[in-house]
């Protein structure tokens, strides 16, 4: 265990996998989700919820993870997938995606949240703050997160008007204006509320 108390697994003796998305709540773009496989253990310091590490402590653990978890696999949704079967079950397909992708197959899966759909009969428990909790999903947070940061700087080199370099596709005030301004992308995910009404 580390210093910030994060757990190393919840199923003892057997091959777990920590499953996180990202990119939930954005208006644009595609939802990511990650599975991390880790060595019982594994000990990282700096290891957190992604959410409560700053960009450059990410950046810095992202190598350490990819380095020493014995599989992982970062996957996504596209925001049409999101359109068309809600942003649950985009983040719930992006997950099964990174699973499958592993090339360890795991024999029980932890997942951030309170929501999922069984993989092929794989036991699996959710957990509400889990990213906090447990080292796994925490890792998992972290991959997720970088990797569609990334993702979303690129597409900002296509449509910089939106700010996705910075905003990373999140509704942010800015970002609401510049679709009122300019209308929306293919990258935009149309059933969402797109434009504050405060705006009009």
């Amino acid at each position: 265990m580390t210093k910030n108390r994060l757990l190393n697994y919840y199923c003892e003796n057997c091959i777990e996998a920590g499953c996180d998305e990202a990119g939930r709540g954005c208006l644009a773009g595609d939802v990511f989700a990650a599975a991390v496989i880790l060595p019982n253990d594994f000990a990282c310091e700096d290891l957190n919820d992604s959410k409560q590490m700053t960009e450059l402590q990410r950046e810095r653990v992202k190598p350490f993870i990819l380095a020493n978890a014995l599989a992982w696999a970062v996957a996504r949704a596209s925001a049409a997938e999101i359109d068309k079967i809600n942003i649950l079950n985009a983040s719930i397909l992006a997950m099964h995606r990174a699973i499958e992708q592993l090339n360890i197959v795991p024999e029980h899966l932890i997942v951030d949240g309170n929501r999922f759909k069984p993989f092929r009969q794989i036991p699996h428990k959710t957990v509400v703050k889990g990213d906090a909790k447990y080292l796994s999903i925490a890792a998992a947070s972290v991959l997720a997160k970088t990797f569609r940061d990334e993702y979303m700087i690129r597409l900002h080199s296509e449509y910089p008007l939106y700010g996705w370099d910075n905003n990373k596709g999140y509704p942010t005030k800015m970002h609401r204006e510049a679709i009122k301004q300019f209308g929306v992308t293919q990258y935009h995910r149309k059933s969402f509320l797109l434009v504050d009404l405060k705006l009009f």
